[in-house]
Order: C-alpha cells, then structure tokens, then sequence
C-alpha cells in the first residue's frame, strides 16, 4: 500500500463522514441513542441547551462540555438521593437544621470536624450520649445523612431492630450473610442503645457485628446510658465490657447533655407566639407553643382540670398511680 493511501485511510478513521439530518428525525437519534447508553439527563436536556448554545453562539465543544456537565451532575444527584434511601432513616434530619447553640458542650469546631465524615473514612466510632431529647437522634441521622450523600453506604437502625433481624437470620442458618452484609458497610448508625434490654442470644449476635467491623469500619451510636449501664442491655458484664472498649477505642464521645432539645427548641419558637389571655379568675399554668402544644410555665395542682400534680424536676406524677415518667 502507498504512503498516499494510507494517509488518506488514516484521515477518513479520524473525521468520518457527517450526516445531515433533519430536526425530527435529530431529536430521534439523540433519544434512541441516549436510551441505549443510560443518559436520561441528555436526552431530556438536549434540545434546550442546543438552543441555548446557539443563542450564546458557543462553540461545538463548549456545546459538549454543558450537556457532559448536566448528565454528570444529575447523576451525582440521583446517586446521593439513592444512598439516603438505602440507608433506611426513619426521617429527615440535616445539620443545617441542628442548632448548636442549643448544647454548649459541642463546640462549632467538632461539629464542622464530624460534617466532613473523615473519621468515617478512618473506621473511627462516633458514641453520642445525653438523656432523651437533647439531640441524639438528630446528630445521628444528619451526620448519616452527609456520609450518605458524599458517596458512602450508609444503614441506620435500632439496637432492638438490628438484634431481632440477626436473630430471624439466625433461625434461618443466614446470620453469616447478614453480618458480612453489615460488614460492608462505610458507617452503621446504631440508635437507642441501652433503651431496651437485650436476651444474651440477641446480645452476642449484636456483638458480631459490632467486632466485625472493629478497627476496619465506622460505628455511630446513640445512647441515652452512661456507659457503666450498658451492663443492664447486654446482660453479661463482661460482653458490656467488651462492647464499651471496642466503640469507644479511638473514639469521638460527644456528651449532649440533659436538658431536653426539643423542649428548648419548642420553647424558643414558642416565644414569637401569642399566648391566650386566661379567663378572668382562671390561672395560667402554660404557654401555647407550635402545633398548639401547651408548654408548662407552673406546677400542675389538684385545682386544675388535670387533677394532679406534675412535678417536673422528678419527671414523675404526684397524686396518681402513674409511674414515673422516663425520657
């Protein structure tokens, strides 16, 4: 073969022929063709950017870098969109919703630290402990939920969920797929620890997972128990013991407190409305907050409609057969 034609076989590989075409039978080609390759943002977007590329007079790349750009992001969205999903939250929660001015002991700094998720990446634990209501589950689902959508798998459950679903596998002859199925994960949010007490089948199928992913992968958790009553969730001393050692070694144990969250949230929203005015020679005993809850400002007595006292400080009803009230 001549030098002449091999430069002209090369040239004709390089720019193959144009076709042109029409704008129905364009706008068929662009839909057949990005049905086949999996590029529905393009197929939607195509005709309004072509326009709007010929109104800026861009040039036939630029053209290509817009519509490349607009699957690309997209996708990134529905991706994210799809990790929070399959990590099963039982609600929304962000940190742009979480108002850290409301717990003091968590400094801006360690909160904006915990939103880059890198100790994620490190298989560092996170435990966050307080009493029901200051905050626990929100940090939770929302440091899952910025895991989630920077790309990591993510599963958030209860301690009670997690130990019946191993202990079903476990009747099943599955409990080895379930394990290494929560072993692949990038961070498991486990809630309401030490709420409920565990049977020791449950607990030691617990504490599979737990030393599965020791060291290698992240655990979240939320309890609203210090750590010396973990002893009453798993039973066995020692297995609490070695629960405790394995999700607090190089840890991050954040401390939420015991005033109430919400109670503080509700209260701060409730200060922008307007209260009733009592009945003449009724006495006030609250306020009326969002969604018309009544916050207490007073102690409940035996002269109010309620026929008895609350005492708050206690948490428990005086004057009534009710036992005292937990958070």
């Amino acid at each position: 073969m001549s030098t002449s034609t091999t430069t002209r076989t090369r040239a004709s590989a390089a720019a193959p022929a144009l076709t042109a075409l029409t704008e129905a039978v364009a706008e068929a080609a662009i839909s057949s063709a990005t049905r086949a390759l999996g590029l529905p943002t393009i197929r939607e977007q195509a005709g309004p950017i072509a326009e709007a590329a010929a109104r800026e007079r861009l040039s036939h790349k630029a053209f290509l870098v817009e519509i490349l750009t607009a699957e690309c992001d997209d996708r990134t969205a529905r991706r994210r969109a799809r990790r929070v999903r399959e990590a099963r939250f039982p609600r929304t929660k962000r940190l742009t919703d979480f108002d850290p001015t409301l717990l003091p002991d968590l400094p801006a700094a360690t909160l904006a630290s915990l939103a880059t998720c890198a100790w994620v990446d490190a298989g560092q634990p996170l435990v966050l402990l307080g009493d029901s209501g200051t905050g626990k589950t929100h940090l939770l689902i929302a440091l899952g939920t910025a895991a989630a959508e920077q790309g990591r798998a993510v599963r958030y459950t209860t301690t009670a969920a997690l130990a019946n679903e191993l202990a079903e596998a476990a009747d099943h002859s599955h409990t080895s797929r379930i394990v290494a199925r929560y072993a692949r994960l990038d961070l498991l949010c486990l809630d309401e620890v030490g709420y409920v007490h565990l049977d020791p089948r449950g607990a030691e199928l617990l504490f599979q997972i737990i030393t599965a992913r020791e060291e290698r992968a992240s655990i979240a958790c939320a309890s609203n128990a210090p750590f010396s009553e973990w002893g009453t969730t798993f039973a066995d001393p020692r297995l609490a013991a070695a629960v405790v050692d394995r999700l607090t070694f190089n840890a991050h144990i954040i401390n939420t407190g015991t005033t109430s969250y919400r109670l503080r949230s509700t209260q701060k929203g409730s200060s922008s409305t307007p209260t009733p005015r009592p009945e003449s020679g009724a006495k006030q005993i609250g306020t009326v907050g969002p969604n018309q809850l009544v916050i207490l400002t007073g102690p409940l007595t035996a002269d109010s409609s309620f026929g008895a006292r609350l005492d708050i400080g206690r948490g428990s009803v005086a004057g009534s057969d009710h036992p005292p009230i937990r958070g």
